[in-house]
């Protein structure tokens, strides 16, 4: 999540601390109080090929934290890794997996007993990563009906108490197809509503939010106290409303961060899930460097 020692300790290696007093706050190293995520589904590409090389690079860039995706539960692995042995390459690095996105959407359909038995194998690959939240991130178009958003809260709640008796968090994250209108009745209205929030902690997307045009950013948080424990924070472009790199798009996020409500966060995380302006290392290197510089003082 954040880390409170970081300034002092960087001063103490770097042998700031002792002349701090007389150097000016300004060219003092900043502290910040969240971990500079990214949803690692940005680079896949890349991580299809060289997981481990991926990460370092984006480590270098300024990432400290990641969200991941494709574990394989059957055999206990991440981009082909054995899930403790990934975990061994992490420390390495000094990069943190605080989030995964599973595949419970395959599941949907399927017995309850085949999707416990996934969930079992979600919370060992997790807990092998030091990572703290497991994190429902879809539900395939074929389901997306109110009867079966309906059907979606039960199951939240079953996981989510799966989850929790485990030591470990759950949470789902939203896209924009469950703000569509049927007929008076949305599907995220009614996962806010059916679902245990002490079990089911919530993932804002803040661009889908913002494509979607039907909520606020600012009044979802504040109606939801307690529950948007993390985001994604992806830039909109300002003519398709396709993803952007950020800086380039049209999403006001010096207004957002540096007003919204932080009570509740626990980590970020940057995503651009395509059309990148020139390949998807490229944008989250251009990504961190605006985000370096413009927003990362709200968080």
């Amino acid at each position: 999540m954040y880390h409170s020692n970081s300034r002092r300790n960087f001063l103490k290696q770097t042998g700031v601390l002792s002349v701090s007093s007389i150097l000016p706050l300004s060219v003092l190293p900043l502290d910040y109080k969240y971990k500079m995520g990214l949803q690692l589904f940005t680079i896949r590409d890349a991580m299809a090929k060289d997981p481990i090389g991926s990460i370092a690079y984006a480590r270098k860039l300024g990432y400290e934290d990641g969200e991941i995706y494709g574990y394989d539960g059957e055999n206990d692995t991440y981009y082909g890794i054995k899930s403790k042995e990934f975990s061994n390459r992490l420390d390495d690095l000094d990069f943190t997996i605080s989030s995964g996105h599973y595949d419970f959407s395959s599941l949907f359909k399927g017995p309850k007993e085949k999707l416990q038995r996934y969930v079992d194998q979600c919370i060992i690959g997790s807990k092998n990563i030091n990572s703290k939240y497991i994190t429902w991130p879809w539900l395939a178009p074929e389901y997306r009906t109110i009867e079966n958003f309906k059907v979606l809260t039960d199951k939240l709640n079953v996981i989510g108490e799966q989850v929790k008796n485990a030591g470990l968090q759950f949470a789902y994250h939203n896209h924009d197809f469950e703000f569509t209108d049927h007929n008076g009745e949305q599907g995220y209205t009614i996962i806010l509503n059916n679902t245990d929030a002490d079990l089911v902690k919530l993932q804002m997307d803040m661009y889908w939010v913002e494509h979607s045009s039907q909520k606020n950013i600012h009044s979802l948080i504040e109606e939801n106290p307690g529950r948007y424990v993390m985001w994604h924070i992806k830039d909109m472009d300002k003519l398709t409303r396709d993803y952007s790199e950020m800086g380039n798009g049209s999403i006001d996020y010096k207004s957002i961060l540096s007003t919204v409500d932080k009570n509740d966060l626990q980590y970020y995380y940057i995503e651009q899930g395509s059309n990148f302006a020139k390949n998807s290392m490229q944008s989250i290197t251009d990504s961190a460097s605006y985000f370096k510089k413009h927003l990362q003082r709200y968080l």
